[in-house]
């Protein structure tokens, strides 16, 4: 009976609760897997474009009060100069901080990648996150993810290793940043050339 009473004890809880995989398993798995997938974070250089940086002797280095937040929303929004961006000039440029980046496709913004509800990951599940992964799409079905996103490699993972890079975006602190919009080529300097 008292088996019993557990098995119905978590199937309401789990029916009055969100249930998700990560919160199904077992402490060592998902310390496992949420190692597994701060190694990938790591490995693929998410930090260099998702994460503020604080510039020392070194150059700009992480912002460790903010790790992979996005664009900072408090900095205005930096155009590089008209003609700057050319065929025959420069391709890319990007901000100090390496979280905004300007190209043929307009400006960019990294995404705060916190699960930070309104503004971050918080409102996104697993599936979602590998659906914008897979077809290159905010949340698997909206606006194109732009450039410098790798998108098209990290959408040639498999499975497990997205789940694993989600549960560890999932563990971070939240970080209330409302990354800026995307702004397409016509409106950035040189008119998109």
């Amino acid at each position: 009976m008292k088996g019993k009473t557990a098995i119905i004890a978590a199937v309401l809880l789990c029916a009055l609760a969100p249930c998700t995989v990560l919160a199904q398993m077992k402490d060592s798995d998902k310390i496992a897997l949420i190692a597994r997938g701060k190694y990938l974070v790591n490995l693929g250089g998410c930090n260099h474009c998702h994460s503020p940086k604080v510039m020392t002797p070194k150059g700009p280095m992480v912002d460790e009060t903010r790790p992979l937040s996005g664009s900072p929303s408090v900095m205005p929004v930096a155009l590089p100069p008209d003609g700057m961006l050319a065929p025959d000039k420069w391709g890319v440029a990007t901000t100090m901080d390496l979280t905004a980046w300007a190209g043929p496709w307009g400006v960019s913004f990294a995404k705060n990648l916190t699960p930070d509800k309104e503004t971050g990951l918080g409102s996104w599940t697993e599936a979602i996150f590998i659906k914008a992964l897979r077809t290159g799409k905010d949340m698997g079905e909206g606006r194109p993810i732009l450039p410098p996103m790798p998108w098209e490699d990290f959408g040639k993972a498999k499975d497990s290793d997205l789940k694993a890079i989600f549960a560890y975006l999932q563990s971070l602190k939240p970080v209330k940043n409302a990354v800026h919009d995307p702004i397409p080529p016509a409106a950035a300097p040189g008119g998109g050339h």
